[in-house]
């Protein structure tokens, strides 16, 4: 059995020109919860100056480093990725066994990211260079909205997410996982008067009143949506319910969170209209219900020619939609196609043996840089 072990005190140099299999190590073994980016946003800053790429410039906006050329090439792509990752499970360091790199980060998505840096530094003043770049690595990704950071260049720096076309290093496996569905919660809250059991007609049990609402839902049937030749599957489900005081007492009160994963083709106003009118939302007596988060999804934008030279490389046969919502959708409302294309299973993300096979760093790399040279 191959077994490598990385252990370091403290976060180690980052070499942008070499492998990015050793480059997505190092990263995974900077430690970086949401929150707690700092370092490894130091490390990739220092590693883009130390670099002293003509031409380039690199810009450092709280935890979030960016850096683009400026070569007035034909078209710009993005190249963006979150540096943060979900709280440590005792996954690291990081570990490499049969081909196989585990660590917290190692798929969501620091091996993305990797290969990003990599292609940037590595073509960034190449003549091979066919679109000009924009890198973008951003902070807090993982967590609340408000805190994400590409929400924040967005905002303070518009001008910096301009470009023909975006791709986002989530994992994919190598494929490429075009625009992405959108993601609506809505809470449905009722109220009643609470009593003993013994004596139930006394009260008015809450949970009962949202019984009607919760059979509309388990019966609602979603529909498959086809754009651009592929299939976004939409979805409703109750994902959390909460009622009761006490065995012996009849609730006064119960909620549940309806969520509705919906195709791109649908703005946020058009679904929570959607979602509202095929429930009759407005029309049970005694429950109140809001919109508790939601987020728009992302058209793919395959029709694109900044888009064909990357289809042409990965595969025709290796594209298919995006069912999660990622920050392709921050391109999409901006008019930038979108596409999510890294290396690993996303099924591991988040998991306590997160893992990603190394040979796919690698294709991944090839592809991408395939794609951006002439």
């Amino acid at each position: 059995m191959n077994h490598q072990h990385l252990n370091s005190e403290h976060a180690p140099e980052l070499d942008l020109f070499g492998d990015p299999i050793i480059l997505t190590q190092r990263l995974v073994d900077i430690p970086s919860p949401s929150g707690e980016e700092k370092q490894i946003a130091d490390a990739i800053e220092g590693a883009l100056r130390k670099l002293n790429l003509p031409g380039v410039e690199v810009l450092r906006f709280n935890n979030n480093v960016l850096a683009r050329t400026s070569r007035n090439l034909s078209s710009r792509v993005v190249l963006a990725g979150h540096i943060d990752t979900v709280p440590i499970a005792d996954n690291l360091p990081s570990r490499l066994e049969d081909g196989i790199m585990y660590g917290c980060g190692t798929v969501d998505m620091k091996s993305g990211l990797a290969v990003y840096l990599h292609t940037f530094a590595t073509l960034a003043v190449s003549p091979e260079l066919r679109h000009d770049l924009t890198l973008i690595a951003y902070e807090c990704e993982e967590v609340a909205d408000h805190l994400n950071g590409l929400g924040h260049i967005q905002a303070a720096h518009p001008g910096w997410l301009e470009a023909d076309l975006a791709l986002l290093g989530e994992p994919t496996g190598g494929w490429i996982e075009a625009g992405c569905q959108g993601n609506l919660r809505i809470k449905a809250t009722a109220h009643g008067v609470r009593a003993h059991s013994a004596r139930s007609w006394l009260g008015d049990n809450a949970m009962h009143k949202l019984a009607p609402l919760i059979s509309e839902i388990a019966a609602y049937e979603p529909i498959n949506v086809n754009i651009d030749g592929l299939t976004y599957r939409e979805g409703m489900n109750i994902v959390f319910c909460e009622s009761g005081v006490a065995n012996n007492v009849i609730p006064d009160l119960a909620w549940i969170n309806i969520n509705f994963r919906f195709a791109p083709n649908r703005t946020l106003d058009e679904a929570i209209a959607h979602v509202a009118q095929a429930l009759d939302l407005d029309g049970y007596e005694g429950i109140e219900w809001a919109v508790e988060d939601g987020a728009g999804g992302a058209l793919p934008g395959l029709g694109k020619q900044v888009t064909s030279g990357l289809i042409d490389v990965v595969g025709h046969g290796k594209i298919r939609a995006k069912f999660g919502w990622t920050d392709v959708s921050r391109f999409s409302a901006m008019g930038v196609p979108a596409l999510n294309f890294g290396a690993g299973d996303p099924s591991f993300a988040h998991k306590r043996d997160e893992q990603c096979p190394v040979e796919q760093i690698t294709e991944v790399a090839a592809m991408l840089k395939h794609y951006l040279s002439a």
